[in-house]
């Protein structure tokens, strides 16, 4: 007998009104797709596209709790195996490359703003993991945290910035930022070192070394990774490099297979915080998307970067099963 009523007497809204009548309805009314559109007057497909439109705006917010991806039996084996403080693990079976990437973009997305804490000095790399994670993280902020850009700025094929990797992720947790305001490498060892002495630059780069929280996602030394994509090293760079045992990047630092830093002649051309100083952090938060970084990531777990992983369900038994 009531319902009848309550359908005579709920008012109809238009535009944007209507998709957040829509959107009430749906998740806190608890109505189906069917019983919102005959309330309404309105076909299902526009409940379904008004649905959409909540969700794109960022009127709804659909999160997952973090231990379902952090206990079950991939992410402890993960943590027993590599001595990981925890891991994150997200199904990606039967979905394509991109599709998979963004499953684990998401993932890091969702599970990040649990490992920072007031008065962290999260430091970040570049490139198109670190960007995305910084889209998709909820705005929320962290009293006291501070954003760092590691290296120097530079091109990349992505159509974003190396500093919008920083600054968008500290708008989004309400942090303070610094970024560095210079080219990540320059022409000249000397030309470098006379920079690293300017005041400005001197202060900034001081300022890195109180990083305590790391996030990144470790690089290829492959003919297509970001590190020549970007410009930051030549295909000349990039095969010596790989002659002299190189398997992945970090920060702009070519490793090799137990993790440690590969001396070169790339080094004092370069601006940003020592690779060695990113060792044995309080939290160091891989972000591994895809199955071609499987050695690279297993040289960054070597080598003491990493206390948090985030990957999906098929890089994890990649790396269990080497």
């Amino acid at each position: 007998m009531n319902q009848p009523l309550r359908r005579r007497t709920r008012a109809r809204a238009s535009g944007e009104n209507a998709v957040i009548q829509v959107a009430w309805m749906y998740y806190q009314d608890g109505l189906n797709q069917r019983d919102i559109a005959e309330e309404l007057g309105i076909s299902r497909a526009t409940v379904v596209n008004y649905l959409q439109e909540a969700r794109e705006r960022g009127l709804i917010r659909i999160t997952m709790a973090s231990p379902s991806f952090t206990t079950h039996r991939l992410a402890l084996e993960l943590t027993e195996r590599f001595g990981l403080s925890a891991a994150f693990v997200v199904p990606d079976e039967g979905t394509g490359e991109e599709e998979g990437f963004l499953r684990v973009v998401k993932g890091a997305a969702l599970w990040l703003p649990e490992l920072v804490a007031p008065g962290d000095r999260l430091g970040v790399a570049w490139g198109r993991t670190v960007y995305e994670i910084a889209e998709r993280v909820e705005s929320r902020p962290v009293a006291g945290l501070v954003v760092l850009q590691l290296v120097g700025s530079m091109a990349t094929p992505y159509g974003f910035t190396t500093e919008a990797c920083s600054t968008l992720l500290a708008q989004r947790l309400g942090a303070r930022c610094l970024n560095l305001h210079t080219p990540a490498i320059l022409s000249r060892a000397a030309l470098a070192g006379e920079l690293r002495e300017e005041p400005i630059l001197k202060s900034q780069l001081a300022e890195l070394e109180s990083v305590n929280k790391l996030l990144f996602s470790v690089g290829t030394a492959c003919a297509d990774s970001h590190i020549v994509l970007s410009g930051l090293a030549s295909r000349a760079d990039l095969d010596w490099y790989v002659a002299q045992g190189a398997v992945g990047v970090i920060c702009g630092r070519f490793i090799g297979a137990d993790g440690r830093q590969i001396p070169g002649p790339m080094e004092e051309r370069m601006i940003g915080i020592p690779l060695p100083r990113l060792v044995g952090l309080e939290t160091g938060i891989l972000v591994t998307p895809g199955l071609d970084k499987v050695e690279a990531t297993r040289a960054a777990i070597r080598g003491g970067y990493v206390t948090h992983l985030v990957t999906g369900t098929s890089v994890a038994e990649a790396l269990l099963a080497g």
